[in-house]
């Protein structure tokens, strides 16, 4: 498994990026197109399979992008585990919106505590 991050910058038509510890290095006309020169040059340079990738932008004209080659997505089930684990899960959101409701009954009442309402 490969972790490739890169800082992304983008100076009039162009972005630009570099990988943070490495030498990989990409441009591209536009961050979509860039991102995807990014996705081929570390699956280059990684033969694991499965591809993950996250893309950030700090400013308008810099961005992060992150690629992480041989991981496995969350949302893979094998076999009849997803179909328990979603009943299990069922369960336990029903309970959920029974806690939900005490805790607004619990803030409508130290609201009064105050002494004071926002609306007086």
């Amino acid at each position: 498994m490969g972790v490739y991050t890169f800082v992304c910058r983008s100076s009039g038509d162009e972005w630009t990026a570099k990988q943070l510890k490495g030498e990989l290095e990409a441009s591209a006309a536009t961050h979509y197109e860039l991102q995807r020169r990014l996705v081929a040059a570390a699956s280059a340079a990684d033969s694991a399979a499965g591809v993950q990738s996250s893309f950030a932008m700090v400013t308008p004209s810099s961005a992060v992008f992150q690629v992480i080659i041989g991981a496995v997505g969350g949302g893979a089930a094998i076999g009849g585990g997803a179909a328990a684990g979603g009943a299990a899960a069922g369960g336990a959101a029903a309970e959920a919106p029974k806690a939900e409701e005490k805790k607004e009954e619990e803030k409508e009442e130290s609201e009064d505590d105050l002494g004071f309402s926002l609306f007086d």
